[in-house]
């Protein structure tokens, strides 16, 4: 029956009895028969798991590398940009609604069949370095992105995630193998944010920003979109500094980016400028070497400096870059290291 209906055996669930059990996120589903989980494009269909939102991709472009946003892997690459609908978060503010909620607003999978090599064969011809899986979160469309993935680094391609970071232990040693940087959101320090605001928990999200840091050679990044009067406290923001600092590194670069008002959120102003430039200040006063002000025009903390002899290494204006001052991974002026990942 599956087979009829284009659907893919899904990966990483296990038999519980009648029902199965998806260990892809941290919501580790227990799915009954005809039933779908959290994120509504998993199924169980008489005893099996199903992704069905393989042959549904609902989005693919070209974006520059920094838009993800990563700051410090590949700077100045394109990188090939697909997602499928669904999401296993429901945040209040996703600039994405219309597909990530798909599934479950509009009970509704909707997309075009895209084979992985075809994909990758795309991204190749518009001269891109990586293949980005984003939009909604990628870790629901793992069976896709493995796929992909794989091809795309037989080929040469990077491999990329824009992520909530919601993925178990186990989704994030499946991926490790092809999955060559990541961008996390950790978009609160608080239970309840994530509870109110995302209908989701904040403790596995902390949990998988660690395991990355210290388990795996996947380069990361984090974001936090400041929302006025929701998470955007200097005691929040220095608890969210001082965690990265601590758990995950100082040179783990921290995104710190303005929110506008968007989808069940839309009767929220805009975080002020002053606001911005608070947290960017908590950051560097936290001991991050790398922190960057995202959706403020003109903002000054969008390039990179050195941390040793403050030289402007990587010079950004929105997502245009100037010049560019590393060799071999050094700063060009004084050979001090710049973290990232720049081959």
């Amino acid at each position: 029956m599956a087979d009829d209906v284009g659907y893919k055996e899904a990966v990483l669930w296990v038999v519980e009895g009648e029902k199965v059990r998806c260990n892809l996120c941290n919501w580790r589903c227990l799915i009954a028969d005809g039933m779908r989980g959290h994120c509504g494009v998993r199924r169980n269909l008489g005893g099996v798991l199903y992704s069905l939102c393989y042959d549904k991709v609902c989005a693919a472009s070209a974006d520059p590398i920094e838009k993800k946003p990563l700051f410090h892997f590949l700077p100045g690459t394109q990188s090939y940009s697909i997602s499928t609908p669904g999401c296993n978060f429901q945040c209040g503010f996703c600039q994405n609604w219309q597909i990530s909620q798909m599934p479950v607003e509009d009970d509704l999978i909707e997309g075009t069949a895209i084979a992985p090599d075809v994909i990758v064969a795309e991204a190749i011809r518009a001269g891109c370095a990586s293949i980005a899986y984003t939009y909604t979160e990628p870790t629901i469309f793992m069976e896709l992105c493995a796929d992909t993935g794989r091809i795309a680094k037989d080929k040469g391609l990077k491999n990329v995630f824009v992520s909530n970071g919601f993925m178990t232990i186990e989704a994030i040693e499946f991926a490790r193998g092809w999955l060559d940087a990541i961008n996390i959101d950790l978009k609160s320090f608080r239970e309840d944010y994530y509870r109110d605001v995302c209908k989701a928990k904040l403790a596995p999200v902390l949990d998988t920003i660690r395991y990355i840091a210290k388990e795996t050679d996947i380069w990361m990044e984090l974001t936090t979109l400041v929302v006025p009067g929701e998470n955007d406290s200097d005691q929040e923001l220095k608890q969210i500094a001082e965690f990265i600092a601590k758990e995950a590194g100082a040179d783990v670069p921290w995104h710190v980016s303005r929110f506008y008002p968007m989808y069940k959120m839309s009767d929220h102003g805009s975080t002020p400028t002053e606001t911005m430039m608070r947290a960017y200040e908590i950051g560097k006063k936290a001991g991050l070497n790398y922190v960057y002000v995202g959706n403020l025009p003109s903002a000054r903390a969008e390039s990179t400096y050195c941390r040793q002899c403050g030289e402007m290494v990587i010079e950004r204006v929105g997502y245009t870059l100037g010049k560019i001052c590393i060799k071999d991974g050094q700063c060009a002026n004084c050979q001090a290291k710049v973290a990232g990942r720049f081959d």
